[in-house]
């Protein structure tokens, strides 16, 4: 039976990671294996959780180096301990019982698949997905989230569906995708990251897939929340960096024919509503390397 890690990186974030690790406690999967990673959390929740959790391997970093590094420092440590999987996942999930046997099950019969995602549902309203596949938005370099906020009408849907965007809140990774794409880039940190991943693992000739009948719920803000000002200001400088790293010519040139107008109408929105803190943060997107 194939190995698993099951990579949930912390930063002060006690309640939701506890409940994460217990759902992937209860997971129907042997040959699973748990990695706790604290990202130097500054409230002490990372040696709390440690201590409640003794059974549980646990990597505590000195820094927070965002999403980004600490799923790659988990990652990295579960090839390195054998892991023919990892699983990231996102402290704030729960997964249903069977989700990572089912990850597992895609993955066998789709040898050619770089990475696999589960049906990702809202946490306080488990019949609405959060996501159902998604596709890489070439003008706006970020991610689409396809059916997010739709009544889940099928929850015992099993067609696997081939994808070109998928969120690093749960994602089955092999280890041959992490041996020959690499990992997620440390200098992102964070926003993006996920999207810039799934086109280097499609240049290599690997597929993204969407496997619905594996199921995870996920305390994501509420719908039309404000984002804070560092989200903002990693998203739009991370989208560059994308275009920067991934795109050419006529590609390169619509982003930018979309992206400067609409981020300058952004920042004068929050501006205008005395939001000054959100619009330094486009700002500073806009400009950032």
């Amino acid at each position: 039976m194939n190995r698993v890690t099951a990579v949930v990186v912390s930063w002060c974030n006690e309640h939701d990671t506890a409940a994460c690790l217990d759902s992937l406690e209860r997971q129907d999967y042997p040959a699973l294996s748990i990695l706790l990673v604290d990202s130097g959390s500054p409230d002490g929740s990372g040696p709390r959780l440690h201590a409640r959790y003794p059974k549980i391997p646990f990597l505590q970093l000195a820094a927070n180096p965002g999403c980004a590094g600490g799923n790659n420092a988990g990652m990295k440590q579960a090839l390195e301990s054998g892991a023919d999987y990892a699983l990231v996942v996102n402290s704030g999930t729960v997964l249903e019982r069977g989700c990572v046997r089912e990850l597992v099950y895609v993955a066998h019969a789709h040898p050619d698949a770089g990475a696999i995602s589960p049906k990702i549902l809202c946490y306080d309203s488990p019949n609405r997905i959060w996501f159902g596949g998604g596709s890489f938005d070439r003008m706006r370099a970020s991610g689409r989230y396809e059916r997010e906020h739709f009544v889940d009408l099928d929850p015992a849907e099993r067609q696997v569906l081939e994808a070109t965007f998928l969120p690093a809140c749960a994602l089955l990774i092999p280890a041959e995708t992490l041996r020959t794409v690499g990992y997620f880039r440390d200098d992102f940190f964070s926003q993006v990251e996920d999207a810039e991943y799934g086109l280097r693992i499609m240049a290599a000739g690997r597929r993204l897939l969407y496997a619905p009948a594996a199921r995870v719920r996920h305390r994501a803000p509420p719908r039309g929340a404000l984002p804070s000002a560092a989200r903002i200001r990693l998203r739009e400088r991370n989208r560059r960096r994308v275009v920067r790293l991934h795109y050419r010519g006529l590609d390169a040139a619509r982003f930018a024919a979309w992206f400067y107008p609409t981020r300058v109408l952004l920042m004068a929105g929050y501006a205008m509503r005395g939001e000054l803190i959100r619009a330094r943060a486009v700002w500073r997107g806009m400009v950032e390397k």
